[in-house]
């Protein structure tokens, strides 16, 4: 208690105090880290300096959120640096080599550059490969991951056989077609979860498991990945890949046997284990945010990706307040469909680019063209009588720029931030504005969607 009054009125009297102040406490504590900070709090009272250093749970090895300590997330994320992250996860397809987890594992902690200590591990594999994972590395006899974890003095990392998932629920095999829409749909989703998380780092390996395992995890890795994301596949020098009795490169030595009636003894300690790193393009800005936060199909999901990559094409169906644009359907409230129906019009017949209405100075024409698109939207006429009251003088700049700014959100939502490019209002990048919508007039149609699809 003496110290902390101390430091209290050493900090009141200091006009220039930082905080934390440069107590004796404080370099202690930055000094000696966490022995200090145990010590400080062995009387079980809450220091008013350990909140102020994070040290709040100095005698015990958990930080609030009961990771271990060396998982305590830091205040730096950098995605050129994928360890940065505070959770950190190490996803893995694999068939009945199971060697593929702790190779992957000793190949990302062990090299020099761009090292990543996962906090978890999950594997998705079929039902034997599940049986062969757990038996191998998670058992008490054998246990070749709590192996890799004491010879390597890694911290502690989730992986339990809660964390080893069968693809589809209960397949032993893949090698259907329902068999791989089911794997491909399991592993979509797996990695559609993982990131949606900020906080996490996901490292996907494609060495094991059916090709078509390893191409899916890489495909949707390609389609949901991040910057801090990273794909791989694990080399493993000859004649140790492929061999039953080899999981890592030991420590110490440790004699196993090569294949075949030509068995010959090999030192497990002179194997060589490298991660090759398989750079992706993320198609994840061109998705609709919708596609990233649901569940769609492997298959529904790749087709989503095609439409926002390919050429664009605008219907405008005004009494359904809706619009297709590329593949995409999906609705837009009236009066920010008006305003695009003005532009798409302006388009259509290939006129030039188009002033705003200026800010306080209602204009008459703008309010002319855009009432006209909004008698359009079919039987319902809900709150028209207000906007023709609101625009009787006109348009004025101020109202332009709101509905051209909702206009803007409703495309970016249904299509995704960067699929809506085409489609935006373009204001020319320059000053004075001009606003045109930048699409070819084979590109533009005003015609029912229900009549479409009726006769597609």
């Amino acid at each position: 208690m003496m110290r902390d009054a101390a430091l209290r009125e050493g900090v009141a009297g200091r006009k220039s105090a930082t905080w934390p102040p440069r107590s004796d406490l404080t370099i202690r504590c930055q000094r000696e880290g966490k022995i200090a900070c145990r010590k400080l709090a062995t009387s079980g009272q809450r220091h008013p300096i350990l909140t102020i250093l994070g040290c709040m749970n100095a005698d015990s090895d958990m930080h609030t959120e009961g990771r271990p300590a060396d998982h305590m997330a830091t205040t730096r994320r950098d995605p050129t640096d994928p360890g940065s992250y505070p959770r950190r996860v190490l996803l893995l397809v694999t068939g009945l080599s199971p060697q593929i987890v702790t190779e992957t594992i000793y190949a990302l902690t062990q090299r020099a550059r761009g090292r990543f200590v996962p906090t978890e591990v999950r594997v998705l594999t079929t039902r034997e490969g599940r049986d062969s994972a757990r038996l191998t590395l998670l058992s008490d006899d054998l246990g070749w991951f709590h192996r890799l974890r004491r010879d390597y003095q890694l911290p502690e990392i989730q992986f339990t056989p809660t964390d080893i998932e069968v693809v589809g629920g209960d397949l032993d095999d893949i090698r259907t077609e329902q068999d791989n829409e089911r794997a491909a749909d399991a592993i979509t989703r797996v990695v559609r979860e993982f990131t949606r998380d900020p906080d996490l780092a996901l490292h996907v390996s494609m060495a094991g498991g059916r090709k078509t395992m390893g191409f899916y995890a890489g495909y949707a890795l390609s389609i949901f990945g991040r910057p801090q994301d990273r794909l791989s596949h694990v080399l493993v020098s000859s004649p140790f890949e492929g061999l039953a009795g080899f999981f890592y490169p030991t420590r110490d030595s440790m004699v196993i046997y090569t294949r075949g009636d030509r068995a010959r003894p090999v030192d497990a300690r002179e194997a060589e284990v490298t991660l090759a790193e398989i750079p992706f393009v993320s198609l994840r800005h061109g998705l609709p945010s919708a596609l990233l936060v649901g569940d769609a199909s492997f298959m529904d999901t790749v087709l989503v990706a095609r439409e926002a990559l390919g050429p664009p094409r605008l219907v405008i169906d005004l009494r359904h307040s809706r619009v297709r644009a590329g593949e995409r359907t999906f609705k837009i409230p009236r009066g920010e469909l008006a305003l695009l129906a003005v532009f798409a019009r302006r388009a259509l017949a290939d006129a030039p680019p188009l002033a705003a209405p200026t800010a306080g100075a209602p204009d008459p024409d703008w309010a002319r063209a855009y009432l006209a698109e909004l008698r359009s939207g079919g039987d319902d006429m809900t709150d028209l009588d207000q906007t023709e009251r609101t625009l009787r003088k006109g348009m004025d700049g101020d109202y332009f720029s709101q509905k051209l700014s909702k206009l803007r959100s409703s495309l970016k939502r249904g299509l995704g931030p960067a699929s809506a490019g085409p489609y935006l209002i373009d204001d020319g990048g320059t000053r004075p504005r001009r606003y045109r919508l930048a699409l070819a007039p084979e590109s533009i149609a005003f015609e029912s969607l229900a009549d479409m699809e009726k006769s597609a």
